[in-house]
């Protein structure tokens, strides 16, 4: 029977407390034990002359003076070796366990009651709130995973009953003497983590019993002097996370047959690589660093592990009376997967602090109505695209025909366009891909689903986006359909902007998960991955969405003490990488401002101008000097009253910082302020060309931002709360705000009907059914494509392959201000074809890999400097032996090179392998951006904990 105990007592002052505090507590504490320790003997590792008078002041039988950097482990071996009382049992403390008066006395009556307990475990309660369960007993899964039994529950006595277990916290445990001796104490590699479970394990293998006594109480605060510490902040939380993933490691390697070990110690790294994916998955991104730093120790670690293993082997042998244990035996006190899954389920609505997320309604709430009615809608306005294989007109041209092009669109290296562009993709040529792919037996029908559809997306996105605004349902059906009405989406799709459409189909979206990105790793993810889309379609909005993104920043410094910074940090990765490339392209030649042209095909549609009344009518988000095409609809008729239909909408929106959700009715109009400037920024600079011909910004981009700032502060004035006796006006507010969207979209939603859209079936190819056909399976296909200007001049295109293509689109061709050799080569070559002179010219385009010339027409009405020019090239054409001609077709007339015309000289060689390299860092970010933005059932959980509604008056206070 244990008759006397040596209390041993490690002090390490780099607690988040000071050590001092701790220790008076705790030596107190020892003061007042009803069973009054036989020695106490304190380690004190570094500090300074104050702890070492607090320990020489209390009744501690010997001070023992340890470097700082010395471990609970090593420490405990130098108190036991420099002990020689003839103790029975070794009591092992810490400066921040401060065990309650009888807490010795139970520890003592549990470990006489069975000469076979190695060591017994107290109960741990919070220093604070001792209501409360640091650990009772420790139990481990089938591959190591450390589990504490009832860590963090509230002490209601419901597992007082329980005696064995496979380990324990090892702050507070009494242990035998002999035991310990036995056992060689604690194994210094674990790293601070899993040493009363370790200890556990190898009593019980060696034919010994671990036990609790629930009844001895001792207050931890978690300083991690022994054990790992309490995870307060950021930098516990990394260290807790790596000790515990160290310890597990190093376990796994002691524990496994000799023979196994060298297949665990291989599948280290591969191992980390995989959790570095569940990491994601799970949203705990910040494990990652401890992760593969924990493998890293373990893979130079041989030496630690080697001397585990015979500590274990020699404690089998050392300890055992009836005969070693076996790891059979010790099955049964392992947690099974289902107690661990039911220990992790639990219920959101009763936990700690929680808040009790109501239902979404999508069904109940009319979102399913409205987004049925918005495809009711498209059809009606759009019947013909029921049947058109390819999108024509405007902005448009076919895609890729097959999945392998689009990618190869969206790559870096030689572009479809010019004579032999290298450099890579633009952004928004993913985008393209992206959307191809979701149809890949023919990517451009892919596009035209894509306008049918566009309207009930367009509902779907603003339904949602408006659950993080209200939760009033007939509020979210207003937000839905004032967003799918409005005139910048309706324009985009009557005109043929496939850059306007998406942008306008995204930003929802984008609002939706980046709202919640500072408090959800899942919202982080898939908000970078939109983000990403936005500023790849409408480059224009990059410095609004930066200064939103800086603000998100600020707030979460100011208001919530840096919380979801590092969350806030990634939202702008994957876009930074996806234009990287491009931005040092632009800066390379010189073209900074070619970065905020729109992508894709260059074209000077229609729009307001660059005067007060073009932003007078931006201002009422109306994008085109036609006022969303009421000056059609009524050619001889009153329109002044057009932009007055926005009024309603901007005099709420005004009015959302007067609410009382202040803070977001003001944020929802800084965001509709950084959108108009956007568009009015946007109307009157040019950056891109198409033969001689400027092209503007499109300032919808910037409209569909302020549209959406200016929606969100309107219902946020909606959702104010109102007296009984005035609540009536926020319907008539309502009908207003809709009956104006619904008169602005009426002249777009008509444009099909009356034939007067932009938008037009086809082609299938930008170049002749004989050029497309050859081209299809063969991308070295040249065409050099003439087309008469009408002041005499002739403008000269490369296209290679069997059609222009709408991801093949590059801003390295149509932002270029001043002509490179290329150019001047390819200029040479129109001009000696379109002349009777050179007759050599047809020999250097076979040279090139050109083999097809096109003398398109020229715009309509053609002028007669045009005419003269068309004729005068047809004429020289027509008369080269060299060439053939092919015939007059729909596209122009085309001509063939007779002679053998050599491959397209792949010029990019040299860049390949940079090109791979920035292939594989664009995919390895957006693969972390997407197993971010998985959801899983914990993701779930935690959503369950908080709002929907992000912002409201209540909240900004907690």
């Amino acid at each position: 029977m244990p008759a006397r105990v040596h209390a041993i007592l490690v002090v390490r002052p780099d607690g988040r407390t000071p050590a001092a505090f701790h220790l008076r507590r705790t030596l107190a504490a020892l003061d007042e034990q009803v069973r009054a320790v036989d020695a106490l003997t304190v380690i004190v590792c570094g500090g300074d002359d104050h702890l070492h008078d607090i320990v020489e002041a209390s009744s501690a039988t010997s001070l023992v003076r340890a470097p700082a950097s010395t471990g609970y482990a090593a420490a405990a071996v130098l108190a036991v070796r420099g002990a020689d009382d003839g103790a029975d049992a070794l009591w092992l403390l810490a400066q921040d366990t401060a065990p309650e008066p009888d807490a010795l006395a139970q520890l003592l009556g549990a470990l006489e009651l069975s000469p076979s307990v190695a060591f017994v475990a107290p109960k741990l309660v919070r220093w604070d709130d001792r209501a409360e369960i640091v650990s009772l007993g420790v139990s481990m899964t089938r591959w190591g995973r450390s589990v504490g039994i009832a860590d963090g529950e509230l002490d209601q006595g419901q597992h007082d009953a329980r005696e064995d277990v496979l380990g324990a916290d090892v702050r507070g445990i009494l242990i035998r003497a002999e035991a310990w001796s036995a056992l060689d104490g604690i194994d210094p590699g674990l790293a601070g983590a899993d040493e009363g479970l370790d200890l556990g394990v190898r009593a019980r293998l060696a034919g010994a019993r671990v036990s609790l006594a629930p009844r001895a109480r001792v207050a931890v605060a978690g300083d991690g002097v022994a054990g790992v510490p309490i995870p307060l902040t950021p930098q516990r939380r990394r260290r807790a996370v790596y000790a515990e993933r160290v310890a597990q490691l190093h376990r796994r390697l002691v524990y496994a047959p000799a023979f196994a070990v060298p297949l665990h110690w291989l599948t280290l790294l591969p191992l980390a690589l995989w959790r570095t994916a569940v990491d994601l998955v799970r949203k705990q991104p910040g494990r990652i660093p401890s992760e593969w730093g924990a493998a890293a120790v373990a893979l130079v670690a041989i030496p630690a592990v080697w001397r585990a293993r015979r500590r274990l082997t020699r404690a089998r042998t050392g300890l055992a009376r009836d005969g070693a244990g076996s790891w059979a035996q010790i099955a049964p006190l392992r947690t099974t997967r289902t107690e661990l899954r039911e220990r992790l389920d639990d219920d959101p609505e009763v936990a700690l602090g929680g808040v009790r997320r109501r239902d979404l309604r999508f069904f109940s709430g009319g979102g399913a109505w409205l987004v049925l009615g918005a495809l009711a809608a498209s059809i009606a306005a759009f019947p013909a695209l029921l049947a058109w294989p390819v999108l024509g007109g405007g902005a448009l041209q076919p895609l890729a025909t097959t999945v392998g092009q689009l990618w190869d669109d969206a790559a870096f290296g030689q572009r479809i366009l010019g004579l032999d562009t290298v450099g890579p993709a633009d952004p928004f040529a993913a985008v393209v891909a992206i959307i191809g792919t979701l149809w890949p037996w023919a990517p451009s029908r892919a596009l035209v689903l894509l306008w049918i559809v566009a309207l009930p997306l367009a509902a779907l996105g603003g339904w949602f986006a408006a659950t993080r605004v209200t939760e009033r349902s007939g509020l979210r059906i207003l937000g839905g359909a004032v967003w799918a009405l409005s005139p910048t989406l309706l324009v985009a799709l009557t005109q043929g902007r496939p850059t306007g459409v998406i942008v306008h189909l995204l930003l929802p979206w984008l609002f939706f998960a980046g709202s919640v990105a500072h408090r959800s790793w899942a919202g982080a993810g898939t908000a970078s991955i939109l983000l990403a889309g936005v500023v790849a379609t409408a480059p224009s909005l990059a410095a609004a969405l930066a200064v939103v993104w800086v603000g998100m920043i600020v707030i979460a410094v100011a208001v919530r003490s840096g919380r979801g910074v590092t969350r806030l940090v990634w939202l702008v990765v994957p876009s930074l990488v996806l234009a990287v490339p491009v931005v040092w392209n632009a800066l390379a030649n010189a073209r900074v401002w070619g970065l905020v042209a729109d992508p894709g095909v260059p074209w000077a549609g229609p729009q307001v101008a660059a005067d007060a009344a073009g932003r007078a009518l931006l201002a009422a988000g109306i994008p085109t000097s036609d006022l969303a095409g009421w000056t059609t609809l009524l050619p001889d008729g009153p329109t002044w009253w057009v932009p007055l239909l926005s009024v309603p909408l901007a005099l709420l929106a005004l009015a959302a910082p007067l609410t009382q959700r202040w803070a977001a009715g003001t944020v929802l109009l800084v965001v509709t302020a950084l959108g108009l400037a956007t568009a009015f920024a946007a109307v009157g600079v040019a950056v891109a060309f198409t033969q001689s011909i400027s092209v503007p910004i499109w300032p919808g981009s910037g409209l569909s931002l302020a549209w959406l700032g200016a929606l969100g502060g309107a219902l946020v004035s909606l959702d104010a709360g109102l007296a009984p006796r005035v609540a009536f006006v926020r319907g008539i507010a309502a009908a207003l705000v809709l009956a104006g969207a619904v008169t602005l979209a009426l002249p777009s939603l008509t444009a099909f009907t009356r034939g007067v859209a932009t938008v037009a079936n086809g082609p299938a190819s930008t170049l002749p059914a004989f050029v497309a056909a050859e081209g299809r399976g063969n991308p070295d296909v040249g065409t050099i494509v003439l087309t008469p200007q009408s002041d005499a001049g002739v403008a000269a295109q490369i296209v290679w392959g069997g059609s222009e293509t709408l991801g093949g689109q590059t801003t390295l061709q149509s932002t270029r201000t001043h002509p490179d050799a290329q150019d001047e080569e390819v200029a040479a070559l129109a001009a000696d074809l379109v002349t009777p002179s050179a007759d050599d010219v047809v020999a250097q385009l076979a040279h090139r890999g050109i083999g097809f010339i096109l003398l398109a027409p020229s715009a309509v009405p053609e002028t007669d400097a045009a005419r003269t020019m068309r004729l005068s090239a047809t004429t020289a054409l027509s008369q080269r032996d060299t060439l053939v001609v092919v015939g007059d077709t729909a596209k122009g007339e085309l001509w063939r090179v007779v002679d053998d015309v050599a491959p397209r000289p792949d010029e990019s060689g040299s860049q390949t392998a940079l090109a791979r390299w920035i292939g594989f860092a664009q995919i390895a970010v957006f693969g972390i951006a997407l197993l971010l933005a998985v959801p899983t059932a914990a993701t779930r959980r935690a959503a369950r904990r908080t709002p929907r509604v992000v912002g409201p008056h209540w909240e900004e206070g907690r």
